[in-house]
């Protein structure tokens, strides 16, 4: 390989990382109707919680089968099942930030399809470790760059600087 198309690979990567983090971020409430009511926004970073330690999102509470939406518009990277996340999907939005929606009961998306702010991404349920309990929709953000002044000496803080507040993002 030639340097010259070394370099060029290496702007070319640039420029799309650079333009990721350039795209306009305006997120829509991820559950149909739901507002800041629905949600304790306390929750965020709460520990002790279950095996994953601290809960990293927020969790919406809705009527089973609410829709749940595409709170942005972007790529989705996995619908599937995910151990206590039950049925999710993962969708890759501007500013190379990951949107994370657990606890399906359905969900409406497949691996790799394009999804627009608004469309439906699946159903409000009780999957995974959310059995038994009240149907919620799991909202979470995480940013695939790290942000290192969001790290924190609270019980896994450093893992602050990949997963960001839901609840300061939807109310901004």
């Amino acid at each position: 390989m030639k340097f010259g198309s070394v370099k060029n690979i290496i702007f070319i990567a640039a420029a799309i990382v650079v333009g990721g983090l350039l795209l306009p971020e305006k997120l829509v409430m991820p559950v149909q109707g739901a507002t800041s009511h629905d949600w304790n926004r306390k929750s965020f970073w709460y520990a002790p919680w279950g095996v994953s330690g601290v809960h990293k999102g927020i969790d919406i509470f809705a009527p089973a089968g609410k829709p749940a939406v595409a709170s942005v518009t972007g790529v989705v990277v996995y619908s599937g099942q995910f151990g206590i996340g039950g049925n999710v999907v993962a969708i890759l939005g501007p500013k190379w930030r990951i949107h994370y929606y657990a606890h399906l009961a359905e969900k409406g998306v497949t691996t790799l399809s394009i999804v627009n702010q608004g469309d439906v991404v699946g159903k409000v349920g009780t999957t995974g470790s959310a059995a038994g309990k009240p149907p919620h929709l799991h909202y979470a953000v995480l940013s695939l760059l790290p942000l290192p002044w969001l790290a924190t000496s609270a019980t896994q803080g450093w893992k602050r600087m990949f997963f960001l507040d839901p609840a300061a993002l939807l109310t901004r």
